[in-house]
């Protein structure tokens, strides 16, 4: 497994994930050993077994809560990393989602996205900003990559163009820098 040091919940987001088969196939077999055993005791009157169906049936239990919280834990994971990266996410992450959870990533971001188009009148407002209280309204931001053309609210336009550095407004850049376009430098 390939550790990502640039995004700080894709170490988080990545653990066990490639095991997580082999519990399926485990939960599988223990569920097949129940059924076995119990037909067995039904069929031929073996009540010496039924200690062991019992201890399956606790295991399979405690197999099927481990799973469903595992799987939880991933929702909720890839849930914070909505508000950290905003709608689009990096494809070192995305690369290691399934089909369903990137399904149920869009999901969430769409009835994210309604709701806070249902907030603050005809433009919205857009509750991922300002995660924490600014210091300024502005800041000095360097362009990591070539971005391109980029409007700012009183209409005039910037060029993000790579190592050029701008003083921008804080909420119209956030989204760039944490989507790595942009970085804040610190004075």
């Amino acid at each position: 497994m390939v550790i990502i040091n640039r995004y700080k919940h894709a170490n988080q987001l990545l653990v066990g994930f490639e095991n997580f088969p082999y519990a399926e196939i485990h939960i599988f077999v223990l569920f097949f050993l129940y059924i076995l055993t119990r037909n067995e005791v039904k069929s031929g009157g073996r009540s010496d077994l039924i200690p062991t169906i019992k201890f399956r049936h606790c295991s399979l239990l405690r197999n099927r809560r481990c799973a469903v919280a595992y799987l939880y834990d991933r929702l909720l994971r890839i849930r914070a990393l909505r508000w950290e990266y905003g709608s689009v996410l990096p494809n070192a992450l995305r690369f290691h989602m399934s089909a369903e959870e990137v399904e149920w990533f869009n999901h969430y971001k769409k009835s994210l996205a309604t709701y806070m188009r249902s907030l603050g009148g005809d433009e919205g407002l857009d509750i991922t900003q300002d995660m924490k209280p600014p210091k300024s309204l502005y800041i000095e931001v360097r362009c990591l990559k070539d971005y391109g053309e980029f409007e700012v609210d009183d209409g005039t336009s910037v060029l993000l163009k790579k190592n050029s550095q701008h003083f921008l407004p804080r909420w119209k850049c956030e989204q760039l820098v944490r989507q790595g376009v942009l970085e804040h430098v610190l004075s």
